[in-house]
């Protein structure tokens, strides 16, 4: 599943739209003193309050909004599983029997009732639809729109959302004309704040893919790891984060503790470049020991060889032929997403900009130097220039 794919599918979850059909919503009460299901409600979505449908809509969409790997990933089920959820999902996804499907994802929930204590009341909601795919047109002479010629998807999704208790407010009451103390005992559901949820199945050069599932969490970096092994029965993925960490150890093994900036600098932008080359491409470019090696080739590392970069890779992953997703290794490019951490101050910088600092040694103290275009301003007083 590429960023696209997830862009496309996102897109689609608002109300009369028409590439997107929902046929039912089933929400799900679980009480956190006892665990248990406290109560359950299913309807025809088109049936539900027009209010409700755009709360909704806004929660399926943050659900689904985030960087893929760090937010949004794509699973592989687990191939010997116990009771497979793959099996229980797809059952559900071709049923045509609305009670049927309403009985898997309960299921499904006590899936996730299980060795698992919520610390609040919690709400799981899981939809069933369909959205439309366009594709192009057959007769181009006939001028046919693409939304002519559509693949339909289905497609279950399913958000957790915490609950929170009501403050207790103030109100004026117009009619009586007086001021009064409102207590509200009724908990309430964060539908703009989805903890986690998953969208089935996964999509693969713009296909539904069975074998593979989209789980979707609020924590950057920190998938759950009980939802996604015992309740998806999915195989937990490499983080950003972690990869961007075994990239860093590599680069380690390889030219050691200490890295010029310049150099540095360098290796962000080759990655890059490599990024932007091919952005197009139905997958997303990835670095193996030899792209490693000439990225750091180029950026400047000498007496480096191929068995070294190799022997690097064994020594950190124990496998040479490891692969690593170049959106992961690196900060995002453009935006200041390099801290710089000094007992003084902590220095935000882009890795486009890493280029314009260095560490220097100052009469004997060692020093970062920034490069700037611009007077620096601080509380309103534009720093004078000392020349060095």
């Amino acid at each position: 599943m590429i960023k696209k794919e997830v862009a496309h599918i996102r897109k689609q979850f608002k109300l009369d739209h028409d590439l997107l059909n929902i046929y039912d919503i089933l929400n799900v009460y679980i009480m956190k003193e006892s665990n248990e299901i406290y109560h359950w409600e299913r309807q025809p979505f088109g049936l539900v309050d027009r209010e409700k449908q755009e709360l909704y809509m806004a929660n399926f969409k943050k659900l689904l909004t985030g960087e893929l790997d760090q937010k949004l990933f794509e699973l592989k089920f687990q191939e010997e599983a116990e009771e497979p959820t793959q099996v229980l999902l797809h059952q559900a996804l071709v049923t045509g029997d609305s009670d049927e499907w309403q009985d898997l994802m309960l299921l499904l929930v006590e899936k996730m009732l299980a060795d698992t204590k919520y610390e609040r009341d919690t709400v799981v909601t899981f939809v069933r639809g369909q959205y439309f795919r366009p594709t192009k047109a057959r007769n181009d002479e006939a001028e046919e729109s693409e939304k002519n010629e559509v693949f339909a998807n289905p497609f279950i999704l399913c958000s957790v959302n915490s609950t929170e208790k009501p403050r207790n407010s103030l109100l004026f009451d117009y009619v009586e004309r007086e001021f009064k103390y409102n207590i509200i005992v009724d908990p309430i559901i964060k539908l703009s704040a989805p903890e986690q949820g998953f969208f089935y199945p996964s999509v693969t050069d713009n296909y539904s893919d069975v074998n593979r599932i989209l789980y979707c969490t609020a924590k950057s970096n920190f998938p759950d790891p009980h939802f996604i092994g015992q309740v998806l029965n999915a195989e937990r993925s490499v983080t950003a984060l972690e990869e961007r960490a075994i990239f860093e150890e590599i680069v380690k093994e390889v030219v050691g503790e200490q890295l010029d900036v310049a150099t540095l600098a360098q290796v962000y932008e080759e990655i890059h470049q490599l990024i932007e080359t091919n952005e197009d491409e139905d997958e997303p470019p990835k670095l193996d020991y030899k792209d490693v090696e000439r990225v750091l080739t180029v950026s400047g590392v000498e007496n480096l060889t191929t068995e070294k970069v190799e022997r690097a890779f064994q020594t950190i992953v124990d496998d040479k032929n490891y692969e690593m997703k170049a959106n992961s290794v690196m900060p995002k490019f453009t935006s200041k997403s390099i801290k710089i951490d000094t007992k003084v101050a902590t220095i935000s910088v882009s890795p486009q900009d890493l280029k314009y600092v260095k560490q220097v040694n100052y009469q004997g103290r060692r020093c970062i130097l920034i490069e700037v275009d611009e007077d620096a301003v601080i509380e309103g007083f534009t720093l004078s220039t000392e020349t060095i």
